[in-house]
């Protein structure tokens, strides 16, 4: 936590948001915040953890950002009486994540709580990418997707920024390189 000249420090609180809008709310905060300095004096950080997830479409894996925690987002910030309005108020914001005290007060989240979540979001990542990155040149895979499927090959090229291999297989005699995600090869 990052202490000021008057004592106060900036603390991470909960917003309740509307499913689906979570990142909307991100950037309308920081908007605001670059346009309104009494904010951003106020406002050190808007977090919302994402993780990439990969579908299939048209028989390709597509990577995509899936927000982690769907309705909240993560605010540090010196929650004086406009700051707490202002993002109370902000569009598809519901509330602050408040205890169940009389007080009702904003929920704080320790540091350490936001620094663990943000480590299994890093740590998720590495595990997918380990999980391309461990094919190699030379190495023989086959292939369990499409008009291929059976056919055994040996890895020419891999790309891991677009999840992709370049896989020589024989086809009627002559060698053909086909790309593929790592999704449609399996260790032979």
């Amino acid at each position: 936590m990052a202490e000021t000249k008057s004592g106060v420090t900036f603390k991470w609180y909960v917003l309740r948001t509307i499913s689906g809008k979570e990142l909307k709310v991100k950037e309308m905060i920081e908007a605001a915040c670059n346009n309104v300095p009494e904010l951003k004096q106020n406002i050190e950080q808007v977090l919302v953890p994402t993780e990439v997830v990969y579908t299939m479409r048209g028989g390709k894996k597509v990577p995509k950002e899936r927000v982690m925690f769907s309705g909240y987002a993560y605010v540090k910030a010196r929650l004086v009486s406009h700051v707490e309005s202002f993002l109370q108020n902000t569009s598809n914001v519901i509330d602050f994540l408040r205890s169940r005290e009389v007080d009702k007060r904003a929920v704080v989240v320790p540091e350490s709580q936001i620094q663990h979540m943000l480590g299994a979001a890093q740590e998720r990542e590495a595990a997918i990418a380990e999980q391309m990155n461990g094919y190699m040149v030379g190495e023989s895979v086959k292939v369990n997707f499409g008009p291929f499927n059976g056919f055994v090959g040996e890895i020419r090229e891999v790309n891991p920024e677009r999840d992709e291999l370049t896989v020589m297989v024989m086809v009627f005699g002559r060698e053909t390189p086909l790309r593929l995600d790592s999704s449609q090869v399996e260790r032979v």
